[in-house]
This record gives C-alpha cells, structure tokens and sequence, in this order.
C-alpha cells in the first residue's frame, strides 16, 4: 500500500473538510429563509401554492406520496411510448415489468438497473425522464430531513412541519441545480460527453466497425453522484471514459456523492441552534465510514486475508488501482448510490461483506441526501430511548419527550427494510428458476441474492456483476422492495416530525442525557452496528463469511 495510491482518498475528504461548514450553512439558510426568488414566486403562482403556509405532517406526507406516484406514471409511460417520441434513436419500448421497475427505481432515488442504458432507452427518456428524477428524488429525501428538523425545534403544538412544495423547489433550484450544473461543466472540460448524438458507426484500426455511443451524458452523470442517485448512462457505469474520463473525475464524482450527506450534519446543528448536535451527526457517522473503508481497503490489498502476488485487478478499475476503487464503492455503499467504478462481485469475500453491511446499516453513514440524516437522527432517538430506560428517566431528545407514539414510528422505520430483504431473499433462494438468474454458485450466489434484495430495500442500486435480474420475478418484488422500502421510512419520519411538533420543548435540567458529547457519539455507532448484527448476522454468515471461509 503506497502512499501515491493513498493521495486520491486524502485529497478528496481535504476537499469534503474545507467544503463541509460553507455548503451546510448555505442549505441551513436556503431553508430558514423567509424570501422567494422571482422564479420560485412564479412557480407558486403556477401551481397555486402559498408559500407561507405550513402543513400539517399529514398534509405534508400526502404531497410527498402524490408527488411520487404521479412521477412513477410518467417514468413509465416515457419508457413504453419512447418509439414514438423525439429522440428516440432506434430504440424499441421498453417491456412492462422492467419499465415498472425502472420508473420506481429512479423516483425512489434507488436507480437500480437491470438493463444496458445505451442499448435500452431513448436520450429523451434519459434526459426527461431519469435525469429529472434525479434531481426531485434526491430533493424529496431532503425535504422530508428538513422537516424533520422543524418538528424538533418547533416551539408550536400544532404538528406543522413546513410547506413540501416549497421546501422541493428550494431543493431544486438552489441546492441541487447549481451543484450539477458546475459539476457538469468540469465534467465536460475533463471528457465526459455532452450531445445529442445516436451511436456512430465507426471504422478501428484493425478494420472492425464499432458502434460509439452518444448523449448528455455529463449532465446526467453531476446529478446522478450530487444526488447520490447512481445508475449510469452506460452499462459500464462510472468504469466507463464517457463518464468519467481520469483519475480526477473520479474524485471528483466521490466528492459529490459525499458533500451534501455530511454538510447536512451542519445544517442540522444550525437549525437547531446548537452546532455541537451536528457535530456529534457527524462523528458517529464518520466513526462507521471510516471503519468501513479501512476495512475494505485491507481486504482487497490482501492484509486481511493473504493473497499471493499483486492484488487481482479483475473487476476494478484497472485505470486507477485497488485503493480508489476501493474508495468509490464504500462511498457508494455507505450512501443510497447506484454508481459503481468496479464490480463488487469481483470483491473479496470480506471486501464484499463488508459491502454488504454497508447498506445493512440503513445507509446512515452518510447515507443518502436527506435520508442520511434522518436515518441517524433515528438512531439518536433510539440511542435517547434505550439511554434512558437504564437510568430510569423519560427519554429526551433536544427537549422532545420520545414516548410510546415516538417510538412506535421509529421501531417501524427501523424494522420495514430487515422485513423486505429477509423475505425477498427467503422466498428468492426458494424458487427453481433463481440459479438461472445467478452468475455464481454456493455462498456467492447467495450473497448476489442478499446483495440485490439490500440494495433494493435500501434504496442504492448498485448490484453484484453477474446477477441477472430482468426476469419478471425479480423486476417485480425488487421494484416492489423499492417501492417500500422508500416510503414507509418517510411516512414514519414525517409522522414522528409531526409528534414531535405537537410538543412543547421541555428545559435541560440535571438529568437530561447530553447528546452532543463523544459517549454519546459511541452510544449511536454502537446501536446502529447492533440493531444490523442482530438482524443479519446470520444471513452474512451464509454469505460472505462462509465465503471467506472457503478460501482461508
């Protein structure tokens, strides 16, 4: 291991470091702010929304669910009519149940995909239709954060947690968009393609013909990694030159999957006026990345396990190295992105697992935009609740009583994603026509099934190399998975916002449990690693432990 291969990690989260407390002041100002822009005043205009007027959670989870629902109807229709619109390049309609799946996968944030990008959609389906999720699913998650935040600072009994469609266009057109659009500019000086071209047809140097690939390409790549959405214009995904060109570039798309889930954490101490909360967000939430990435890394340099000669390069990115690749797929792991620069297949079977428990966690480290935070804020009050019955005090969280309402949100948050993935994965390893599906056998095979139900249930969409998953069973308990498993977490998010909203905040006294300091940080990082192991500890042992095993 040698310190040039090194240089790319210490860079990047240099740059996360000095980015962390000016990007997480501005998105906490974007959302306390009282003013409107003249192109938001029209947009409400439009839509008849008033701008000042707060919604209930109720209100507020219903604008997140219709909002939703009508995106996935439009993802599908745009991949079944796609023949018949504009740039349509030749491409036919995309078949019901992997349409199904797709449009739930890119308005869930998941972009799971069990297709070729550039041999199966339509730059107007890229662009109209995946691109823009990319940015309204990204900005739900964080939508549905902030006004988790409100509930907890909120001073009212009225359960208003702020207005959704307000708090989305902010999202959009403060945060998001200019991010892309900046990303993608650096993208495109770099290599990454940006046109409107169907695939040329082109003469090699040995006299074969070869189909190149058009489209916008770098657009749809800044959004997809800000927004921590993943997928991928090419089947490659981000291993692919179109994508991301040089070593820079790909520091520069692990940059951007990471900045807004850590800022976050600052937004959040801003907002509740007590920056050491976010710290203490952050804290537990690097303890658990860091530990995974060290982990990772020694597996693939063969520390853990000894490997003779070179570590392999089958299945990385034989570009940059073991270490970088390493890199991109924690950081992708550790948050709800699709994108892969290597095939995790390929991963040792430690180096795999580890991948695996990454998603396992809930994505809380720093997980996805939005649903990051808010899932580690559930961890906190979890944290608050178990603290508190050892002392035998009410449990208190920045002044909020958790009482049994509190804690039969966060137990049903906690409990939805173990419930999709054991049961997609029981009933999978069942059927007679899985093997098919598999590109392995024994307790790598298994680990492909356990791998693909987590991602889904999880909202990441990356997924072992090898697994075929465009059959109908598949496309359809995976869409479903999706489906699911975004939307029950939010509905119980916004519900406990609610509650905690109708309260009224309670004075520190001597015996309010301090949760801004390091046992308290250590108390997180040690629920959420329990909550996991308890839960599918034995599912990695069939796996990747049994793997590992195999080849000690």
């Amino acid at each position: 291991m040698s310190m040039n291969a090194l240089l790319p990690v210490i860079a990047t989260l240099a740059a996360l470091a000095i980015a962390y407390i000016p990007v997480g002041n501005y998105m906490a100002r974007v959302f306390q702010s009282q003013q409107d822009s003249n192109i938001e005043s029209a947009i409400y205009r439009i839509a008849r929304v008033d701008p000042r007027a707060s919604q209930h959670w109720t209100h507020y989870a219903t604008g997140v669910l219709a909002f939703s629902m009508l995106s996935v109807l439009a993802v599908y229709a745009l991949q079944r009519l796609q023949p018949w619109l504009p740039l349509a390049i030749g491409m036919e309609p995309v078949h019901p149940d992997q349409a199904f799946n797709t449009a739930i996968s890119f308005t869930t944030n998941t972009n799971w995909q069990s297709y070729s990008g550039e041999q199966a959609m339509s730059l107007l389906t890229q662009m109209a239709g995946l691109a823009v999720q990319n940015f309204v699913s990204a900005a739900v998650g964080i939508c549905v954060a902030v006004a988790l935040i409100r509930g907890l600072v909120s001073k009212a009994t009225d359960g208003r947690i702020g207005n959704f469609w307000v708090d989305l266009t902010r999202t959009v057109l403060r945060i998001l968009l200019p991010g892309a659009a900046i990303a993608a500019f650096i993208l495109i000086s770099q290599g990454a393609i940006q046109n409107f071209h169907a695939p040329q047809a082109v003469q090699t140097l040995t006299g074969a013909v070869q189909n190149i690939p058009g489209g916008a390409v770098a657009s749809q790549e800044a959004i997809k990694e800000l927004g921590t959405n993943g997928g991928g214009f090419f089947n490659a995904n981000s291993s692919h030159p179109f994508e991301s060109p040089n070593q820079f570039t790909n520091c520069l798309e692990i940059f951007l999957i990471l900045v807004i889930p850590f800022s976050l954490t600052r937004t959040f101490g801003k907002m509740v006026g007590d920056t050491r909360q976010g710290w203490a967000v952050l804290s537990a939430m690097l303890v658990l990345y860091f530990g995974s990435l060290i982990t990772v890394i020694l597996a693939e340099t063969g520390t853990i396990i000894h490997q003779p000669g070179a570590p392999a390069m089958e299945g990385r990115e034989v570009r940059f190295g073991v270490i970088p690749s390493a890199f991109f797929a924690v950081s992708t792991t550790m948050t709800s992105t699709g994108a892969v620069d290597s095939f995790h297949s390929s991963y040792s079977p430690l180096g795999g697992g580890a991948l695996i428990l990454d998603m396992l966690l809930g994505e809380i480290s720093p997980g996805g935009v939005g649903a990051g935070l808010y899932g580690m804020l559930m961890i906190a009050i979890l944290s608050v609740f178990i603290a508190g019955l050892m002392v035998g005090r009410t449990p208190e969280y920045l002044g909020k009583r958790i009482g049994v309402r509190e804690m039969k949100a966060v137990s049903l948050y906690i409990l939805t994603m173990p419930v999709l993935v054991l049961t997609g994965v029981a009933v999978s390893t069942l059927l007679p026509a899985t093997p098919d599906s598999l590109g392995n056998v024994g307790a790598h095979g298994f680990s492909e099934i356990v791998y693909a139900y987590t991602s889904a249930a999880n909202n990441n969409g990356s997924a072992f190399a090898g697994f075929g998953a465009d059959t109908p069973w598949f496309n359809t308990t995976l869409g479903y998975a999706m489906l699911l498993g975004r939307f029950i977490p939010i509905i119980m998010v916004l519900a406990l916002a609610g509650f905690l909203a109708q309260q009224k905040p309670v004075p520190a006294t001597a015996g309010t449990l301090p949760t801004h300091r390091p046992q308290f940080v250590g108390l997180m990082v040690g629920v959420a690693l329990i909550v996991s192991a308890l839960t599918f500890l034995p599912t990695l042992v069939l796996g990747p432990l049994v793997e590992a095993l195999e080849v000690m």
